[in-house]
């Protein structure tokens, strides 16, 4: 009689880990490609928040505002670049979580997901959305999409931060 083998709890926790860890991979490489081969529907996004054009033009604000095309473009162009090795990493972390390398399938999933925390929570909710009041536009308002992909991501790390159960004594 054959006996199958039941998964164990580490079993499925690295296959969350790895599921988790590459939809967040896949999600950072479609958003790089999009923004590298469409580059300019993102490009008009990235001058208008830092414009500040559709904002309250409050004169108390309007002096953070960035106009000069140089710039934004080149803010624009360091986005892409982040997003892009964030993906990169992602993607060799999940690779290490398939292989079963935890710590170093960790480790790697752990810079990436932090690399997208920090774009969308420090880079586009933070500056994007209260330095250059990105709030009080109608029209240029990524908060909740970034909210979105920031809490998924922090989701994710937390649950590759996730201890693996330690295998039990078989029973005499």
């Amino acid at each position: 009689m054959a006996t199958s083998t039941p998964s164990t709890p580490r079993g499925t926790l690295s296959l969350a880990a790895t599921l988790l860890t590459a939809t967040i991979a896949l999600y950072m490489a479609l958003v790089a490609f999009g923004n590298i081969t469409d580059f300019g529907t993102n490009q008009q996004f990235v001058r208008h928040v830092l414009a500040m054009d559709t904002t309250f033009k409050d004169e108390d604000l309007m002096w953070r505002a960035v106009t000069s095309r140089g710039l934004q473009d080149a803010a624009y162009v360091a986005i892409i670049v982040w997003e892009t090795v964030a993906a990169l990493i992602l993607i060799y972390g999940s690779w290490l979580w398939a292989r079963r390398d935890d710590p170093r399938a960790r480790r790697m999933s752990t810079y990436g997901l932090l690399m997208v925390m920090l774009l969308f929570g420090a880079g586009f909710i933070g500056i994007g959305g209260e330095w250059f009041s990105m709030w009080q536009s109608e029209d240029w308002n990524g908060l909740d999409a970034a909210t979105r992909v920031f809490l998924f991501s922090g989701v994710v790390l937390i649950v590759n931060q996730l201890p693996a159960p330690r295998a039990e004594a078989p029973a005499n």
